[in-house]
Order: C-alpha cells, then sequence, then structure tokens
C-alpha cells in the first residue's frame, strides 16, 4: 500500500528536520525507561489478502519495555501475540464484486503469530523534558527494527475440486522488519497512552502456504506481510543523571 511505502521513505527525510530542532535544545540531565502493555488488532496481506483489507483485523496483545538514548531516540523491545484471517470473498473487483479467480478458489486463512521485536524510535518533540508539568507532552514518533515472528495457519478451499492442492496447516519462523508510526501521549508524570500502526515485511511467500501453488491461481511474486495496530498503556521510570563534576568527586554532594 502507498501509505506503507511512505512510512519506509518518510524517516531518512525527516531526520534531517527533526535533527535541527533536537541541536537547539538542550537535553534534560535524566534517563527514563517505560514498561507498557497493548492491545489492538494483527492483520495479514498476501495471496489470501492481496490489499491491507479493515474487516480482516483480528485480535491482538502486546507488552513492550522502552528506553531513551538520546533526547530524539528511543529504544523498544516488544513481545506480539494475535490472530490471523483472510478470505477470498472479502476480496473485490474493479466492478466491486468479488473477481473471477477469488470466486473459483474460495480461499479462506486462519492462524496465529508471536513476535518478538527490538526497534528504533524517532521522536519529532521533546517528549522526555518533563520540568514544566503543565505543559501537554506529545510527540509523534516513526520506528523501524527487527523482529522474529513464529506464524501458525491453516489455509483451506471451498471449491472441491482444488481442495486437494490448497486445503493445508502449518507454522513458520522468520525475521521480519516492523516498521511504522504512532503518537506519545503523557497522561501524567508516569502514566503514558500511545497510539501506533505499523507493517511488518517478511522474506516469504508461505505463511498463506500457497507460494508453491500454480501460476494460474496465484501470485508467486509477492511476498507475504503481518500488520499490527493499537493503543498502549504505559509507566515511566526516572533516573536523574549526576552532573560530571559530582559524578567523580561524589564528596561534593554532602
Amino acid at each position: 500500500m502507498t501509505v506503507f511505502r511512505f512510512l519506509f521513505a518518510l524517516p531518512a527525510s525527516s531526520l534531517l528536520v527533526g535533527s535541527a530542532f533536537f541541536l537547539a535544545t538542550p537535553a534534560f540531565a535524566q534517563h527514563t525507561s517505560e514498561v507498557g502493555i497493548g492491545v489492538g488488532a494483527t492483520n495479514y496481506k498476501g495471496e489470501v489478502s492481496p490489499q491491507f483489507q479493515w474487516q480482516n483485523s483480528r485480535p491482538a496483545l502486546t507488552i513492550f519495555y522502552r528506553r531513551d538514548v538520546s533526547v530524539p531516540v528511543t529504544l523498544r523491545a516488544s513481545l506480539t501475540t494475535g490472530f490471523l484471517r483472510a478470505t477470498d470473498a472479502n476480496v473485490q473487483g474493479v466492478n466491486g464484486g468479488v473477481p473471477p479467480l477469488q470466486s473459483y478458489r474460495q480461499l479462506s486463512l486462519s492462524g496465529g503469530l508471536a513476535e518478538a521485536a527490538g526497534v528504533v524510535e524517532y521522536n519529532f518533540l521533546d517528549y522526555h523534558d518533563r520540568r514544566d508539568q503543565h505543559r501537554v507532552h506529545v510527540s509523534p514518533y516513526l520506528f523501524a527494527g527487527l523482529g522474529l515472528y513464529y506464524v501458525s495457519t491453516t489455509v483451506s478451499s471451498a471449491n472441491d475440486a482444488l481442495k486437494a492442492d490448497f486445503d493445508r496447516k502449518g507454522a513458520k519462523v522468520g525475521l521480519a522488519i516492523p516498521a511504522g508510526a504512532g503518537l506519545k501521549i503523557a497522561l501524567t508524570e508516569h502514566f503514558n497512552l500511545g497510539l501506533e500502526m505499523g507493517a511488518r515485511k517478511t522474506f516469504t511467500d508461505q505463511l498463506d502456504h500457497t507460494g508453491d501453488q500454480t501460476p494460474l491461481l496465484v501470485n508467486s511474486h509477492d511476498q507475504d506481510w503481518y500488520y499490527y495496530s493499537g493503543i498502549s498503556l504505559s509507566y515511566t521510570f526516572y533516573k536523574i543523571l549526576c552532573p560530571a563534576p559530582y559524578n567523580k568527586n561524589k564528596r561534593l554532594l554532602k
């Protein structure tokens, strides 16, 4: 989709703009870290769903740990689990109906996934400066990283002539590249609300077990994707950094 191509291209151009702001803003002498939990939806794009379709969204849950390494840059580790589903009947053709190929195949997919990922977040505003507690602390951000996934799916056809070839189930483990965008909102000094939408590019065409089927019935040139979109609540921990003169000589603090 165009929106996700944009998410991959945006960081390179936006880093130059965002860096100008952070170079002019002195970093506050503290480190923050967060633990959080989120709920949302997972989705799939592949042979059974050639475009991202909201109606295929299924429940998902994520937990994460986030730590800032500089004013704009944050590192995040997460564990995410969710369900997947798709059906040929949801694909719309040029005239609005189900295309002939999907009408003939009548494929449906169901299953679930688990993902462990590490990403780098780039915050566009100084989200960690909490000295003014009366100011609304909010920042949009972009993220990208690397993930390890486990996907287990079952694919079946309602066409009896295709069942022998298309009825399959199995699991796959592989690497994915997570990337996307989100918004962080500090509700209080410690509690934060997060909104996020991200895509995961895989390097396989077998999440739906159709990559080796006849080219007359499948598109073997597109690899599969999965997505996570959700809302999260996190708790912030603060660590005030000791100024350099005092850090070298603790007796000055007495």
